[in-house]
């Protein structure tokens, strides 16, 4: 792969001057989902699928970028003088919006750069295919150009970048976790201190499962965007009665005491799902550390459940998938995983119901909404890094 990409690069930009290679995951979520922007936990882990780059510095301050994924569009070209969005600029966006941020922080980048793309991270998926490019960017940067950063701090840039470049209010995870992976292990982060841990995986005779439903509905981003507002007015609406910095500060109990504050009963559900899935991501690593297995797999339902029906985040084609699983035997746990409105679900199939799993729910799947899924049986990896 590595050797076929620089080939494509030599043969885009030539082959002079110092060629690196890059590599940032993907991530799925296994419980904790939309608790990131409210002060909750999250335990998601880095994939062994995302995103590859092949960079090399210039002598100019032109920017030449270049997707595999996106070959038709060409080379789009831009400068340093230009860090603005645009919608001509595509997806080059997260990448001059990384730049963007490191500017702002100080980092003035000395040159431009010719930079190769390529991504095995199904778009619209729901695994993170923007983060993982953000965090390949910092990383990038930070190795060309020696920037004392941390990959914490490029984290914190390309959540920052999302936020304010590219107009998507997204929560810390997705770069925490491409940021940050750790083979078989994922990781259990306090999103309000950024205080985290590494936990082991340890499924002994099951596979995690990814679905991609080969949907993504287009209200994600601006319902996204209201869920967190919705979230923010609940909380607001609860701090003139109770003493809390987040949703995550509250129990169950806490939130049922004082739930009659929130002035709006979508709200109401918006902030339950925050504080019982909040709970639910803390009781589901305990559980993984005390080798319940069964428990986690409850929890994972429980949350797809308050997914669906609180934050109404999924949709017809995810629940399809999830009551397929569900219903199929050898399956521990099971829900949707990402932002919502399409994407992907993640299970915790026992090894030797995976191969059933896959084709009993492929072709049920495929009759009841009439496209095919695609199915991921997936390894937990490490984080970005340079690769040569």
């Amino acid at each position: 792969m590595r050797e076929q990409l620089i080939a494509q690069f030599k043969e885009i930009f030539g082959d002079e001057g110092e060629i690196r290679t890059y590599f940032a995951p993907g991530r799925v979520n296994l419980i904790g989902e939309h608790t990131d922007y409210n002060g909750g936990h999250v335990f998601p882990c880095a994939l062994t699928i995302g995103t590859y780059a092949i960079a090399r510095k210039r002598e100019d301050n032109k920017l030449r970028f270049y997707s595999v994924n996106f070959e038709t569009l060409g080379v789009i070209e831009s400068t340093l003088d230009d860090l603005t969005p645009s919608q001509q600029a595509g997806w080059t966006n997260y990448p001059k919006g990384v730049m963007w941020a490191f500017e702002g922080r100080g980092y003035k980048l000395p040159t431009g750069l010719d930079m190769l793309i390529y991504g095995n991270i199904p778009n619209g998926s729901g695994l993170s295919s923007s983060a993982s490019l953000e965090v390949l960017t910092g990383v990038v940067l930070k190795d060309m150009f020696g920037f004392d950063v941390s990959m914490v701090d490029i984290a914190l840039i390309g959540q920052y970048s999302e936020n304010n470049f590219n107009g998507c209010n997204c929560g810390i995870m997705d770069q925490f976790a491409s940021a940050m992976g750790k083979k078989d292990h994922a990781i259990f982060l306090d999103t309000n201190t950024l205080k985290y841990e590494y936990a082991p995986v340890v499924l002994k005779d099951a596979k995690i499962v990814i679905i991609n439903s080969k949907v993504k509905h287009s209200l994600v981003d601006s319902a996204y965007n209201d869920r967190r507002n919705e979230c923010e007015t609940a909380l607001k609406e609860l701090q003139k009665v109770v003493n809390i910095q987040t949703l995550g500060d509250l129990t169950e109990e806490e939130f049922e005491a004082h739930k009659d504050a929130i002035q709006d009963p979508v709200r109401v559900k918006r902030a339950k799902h925050a504080v019982y899935e909040n709970q639910r991501a803390i009781k589901a690593v305990k559980a993984l550390k005390e080798n319940d297995v069964e428990t986690f797999g409850k929890l994972m339902n429980a949350s797809h459940v308050s997914l669906r029906d609180d934050y109404e985040v999924s949709c017809e084609e995810i629940d399809i998938l999830v009551d397929l699983a569900w219903e199929t035997e050898g399956v521990i746990g099971s829900r949707i995983t990402g932002g919502g409105f399409g994407g992907c679900t993640v299970s915790i199939v026992k090894n030797d119901a995976v191969d059933h799993f896959i084709s009993t729910i492929g072709s049920t799947y495929k009759e009841k909404v009439g496209h095919e899924a695609e199915f991921y049986v997936v390894d937990i990896g490490d984080g970005a890094r340079v690769l040569a």
